[in-house]
């Protein structure tokens, strides 16, 4: 199966000119004794992705307290607590598509370091907010800084790590977005959500202190002509110790043979437009799972439903264990391989999913529905529902079957879709074409989230979760039939294979 990689010969296959490459075996050992600085620089950049999953669930425990807010110029009605929930995914699409620009123009890591200055400014204005057009700015600005940053972040770390690692690294980003949703919801216990808003500058502060001492990717370096700094670069991440010749010719040759701008000629040919249609229908179909509108509203879901812990715990404990989850799949993505986490992803959304419809239409209701902060103005599923009792074990189901979905995203469709984004999308296009699946994601996660609440009172919070499942068993067969497996290959062999377009690679 590995035949046509090793051994073929031409221009398509030339990959291999001197010696072989390390197993990766070998690679992960080197990585972990020699590369302590891809490590270093790895921490710095995902520290954008703190921020980022920081603000995305930052609206959980701020809009029921805004919606009992006594400020007439604070307090929420349904219509505006949409908007503050959803406005951050149109900022991030905005984010998504100046990173189509930024990403080739400013470089990796600039483009990064950039993304500090719309997040410190949208945590100022919704930490001193006196109206709702504050929030919503300042929303929206946290929301750009998080599209660019989901663009930016997984091309850099995958164009700095070795092969035997990019797995684990690739994991770090989402690890780090999932570390920053838990942070949210441990201090959502503790603080007022003014001081939500102004503790998430810290990472911000932190994550530009550090970047600014680390290199640019060499890969980059090298598409701009600046072959000295590109060598600089390599040198200062794989260590003194390391033998960098061999990896720098390889870089240095696929950069040369896609040293042109793409045309819209090329951009018709299938190895150029077949990775980038993969990627886009993965980071479509891994926000219809409803990732995003259910960590949006994850408490006020939990206010809708019968549950026997009190909302705001149930949301700190499926956090948790989201990052528990990620931490699994960090581990085991090198090891079991990306196409079978996906499955194993895919499986338990689903069965997560439809447990939650069912629970929803058939199970028992709140003792005291609560219409102001829950999701409907009306009873759920029916009026046939049993009262659920304080201590019924059955209210344990919407936290158990939350926490399954949770933990289903985190191993698989969350932090292998970033991965692979940036693994199997080509060197000429992927600055350009990384903007764009973000752009595609988060348009997508904004028409989601906008229309959860709406599809909810009109049809009944077993509405969207039945769609989720539908979406998870399409995302089943899209794994089959057309994902790659990218375990262990260097970024080099991917694109070569896509550009010979044969079929062995793909099993």
């Amino acid at each position: 199966m590995q035949e046509p990689l090793l051994g073929a010969e031409g221009p398509d296959y030339d990959t291999f000119p001197e010696k072989p490459p390390p197993s990766p075996r070998e690679t992960t050992r080197v990585g972990a004794l020699q590369n302590k600085r891809v490590f270093l620089a790895t921490f710095a950049a995902v520290l954008g992705n703190f921020s980022f999953g920081y603000a995305l669930v930052y609206t959980s425990p701020v809009i029921p307290a805004l919606e009992h807010s006594l400020d007439p110029n604070l307090s929420l009605t349904k219509t505006q607590a949409s908007w503050f929930g959803s406005v951050f995914t149109l900022g991030a699409a905005a984010g998504g598509l100046s990173a189509m620009v930024l990403n080739d123009l400013l470089g990796r890591k600039l483009s990064i370091m950039f993304s500090a200055i719309p997040s410190a400014a949208g945590y100022a204005l919704m930490a001193g907010a006196h109206g709702l057009w504050m929030l919503l700015l300042g929303r929206t600005l946290t929301g750009f800084a998080g599209g660019l940053t989901a663009a930016c972040i997984p091309v850099y770390v995958s164009e700095i790590a070795p092969a035997g690692v990019r797995g684990a690294l690739g994991a770090t980003p989402q690890l780090m977005a999932v570390f920053g949703s838990l942070s949210l919801y441990a201090l959502g216990l503790l603080l007022p959500w003014r001081w939500l808003a102004v503790a998430g500058e810290g990472p911000v502060l932190v994550m530009i202190l550090l970047l600014g001492f680390m290199p640019n990717s060499p890969r980059f370096l090298l598409s701009r002509g600046r072959d000295s700094e590109a060598l600089q670069a390599l040198a200062w991440l794989r260590g003194a110790d390391a033998d960098i010749r061999w990896e720098f010719e390889q870089i240095q040759d696929n950069v040369r043979r896609q040293s042109s701008h793409l045309s819209w000629a090329e951009a018709r040919d299938p190895h150029m437009y077949r990775p980038i249609v993969i990627a886009l229908l993965m980071r479509f179909l891994q926000q219809l799972t409803g990732i995003t509108p259910i960590l949006v509203y994850l408490q006020s879901i939990f206010d809708s439903t019968a549950v026997l812990l009190p909302p705001e715990d149930d949301a700190a404990i499926v956090g948790a264990v989201r990052l528990l989850s990620v931490l699994i799949a960090a581990l085991t993505m090198d090891l079991a391989g990306r196409k079978a986490l996906l499955f194993v992803s895919a499986a338990s959304m689903f069965a997560a999913n439809l447990t939650l419809g069912l629970y929803v239409h058939f199970g028992p209701k709140p003792l005291t529905p609560n219409s102001t902060m829950g999701l409907e103005s009306v009873p759920l599923g029916g009026t046939e529902q049993p009262l659920a009792t304080p201590t019924s074990y059955l209210t344990l189901v919407p936290l158990l079957a939350t926490m399954l979905f949770i933990m289903g995203y985190a191993m698989g469709w969350g932090p292998i879709t970033w991965l692979l984004m940036s693994e199997i999308l080509p060197l000429r296009a992927r600055g350009v074409a990384s903007g764009l699946c973000v752009l595609v994601s988060w348009l997508t996660a904004f028409a989601l989230t906008k229309s959860f609440l709406l599809v909810v009172n009109a049809f009944g919070l077993q509405a969207p979760f039945f769609f989720f499942a539908a979406v998870c068993s399409v995302n089943l067969a899209f794994t089959g039939c057309c994902v790659p497996e990218t375990k262990g290959r260097s970024l080099e062999q991917i694109e070569s294979f896509f550009r010979s377009g044969r079929r062995s690679f793909l099993r």
